[in-house]
């Protein structure tokens, strides 16, 4: 049998970084973005959430019908935009990130489980957090709020799968900075909608970021750990002492 992996915000970045790391790996995978052209990206606009709904629950239930040795689902689909305060943003920006960041991981990790509870295979669900879940950024308000609703809500469905006969595993991962579009969108913003903005630029200049593929193995490998369901792991957390309590053996 095979492995499934499926993933939001699959088309660039990290997502895309994620999808060639398990396609090495010989597993099924299907992403789901808005821009992604690859054979096995589906389109999804995750700003549109009825529309969104429609597909996932379709392409789910297709793939539904197959028997899997595993499934992986990771949560990745985000946008930092807009960056400022939020007093300043127009109201249809405050929507859109709210919708993609929040409402779109609800979307995308109910649709996941809906369609594959009854299966008795190993299940993880990945949600891509970041430090901002826990630490407040001056013009990160939304981007801020929406990670810690976004971990709340993994942490409450990871009880919710308690009582299933089939549960998932849900685990929040801080993959920490990486060199993505989005480190892109940070430093071509301006000091005064985001006053830590020379503590960025000078992560890019002193070669500080991690790698989308360096990131995307230390995410695999967190998935194929022991850690419990419900946890929490920062990706530096895993390097320093993490890999050695609770790696799977080889």
């Amino acid at each position: 049998m095979s492995k499934l992996v499926l993933i939001s915000g699959g088309s660039r970045g990290l997502g895309a970084a994620l999808c060639d790391h398990y396609l090495r790996l010989g597993h099924e995978v299907r992403e789901f973005s808005r821009s992604g052209s690859a054979p096995y990206s589906i389109r999804t606009d995750l700003s549109r959430p009825e529309e969104a709904a429609r597909i996932l629950e379709r392409e789910m239930s297709a793939l539904a019908g197959n028997s899997y040795e595993e499934i992986v689902a990771i949560n990745n689909a985000a946008t930092l935009t807009p960056i400022g305060p939020a007093a300043k943003q127009d109201p249809s920006a405050l929507a859109a990130n709210v919708t993609i960041n929040l409402t779109g991981s609800v979307l995308f990790t109910s649709r996941v489980i809906g369609a594959f509870q009854d299966h008795a295979c190993a299940k993880t669900i990945i949600n891509i957090s970041s430090g901002a879940s826990w630490k407040a950024y001056a013009g990160w308000s939304l981007y801020c709020m929406a990670k810690a609703g976004s971990e709340a809500f993994f942490r409450c469905a990871a009880l919710e799968q308690e009582v299933a006969a089939h549960p998932f595993r849900l685990i929040n991962v801080a993959p920490g900075v990486v060199d993505t579009e989005m480190q892109a969108a940070i430093r071509g913003a301006s000091a005064e909608d985001f006053p830590q903005l020379e503590r960025f630029l000078e992560l890019k200049r002193t070669g500080s970021l991690r790698s989308p593929a360096e990131a995307a193995a230390l995410i695999a490998e967190i998935v194929a750990s022991r850690l419990p369901s419900g946890e929490r792991m920062d990706v530096n957390e895993w390097l320093e002492e993490g890999r050695l309590r609770l790696q799977a053996p080889s």
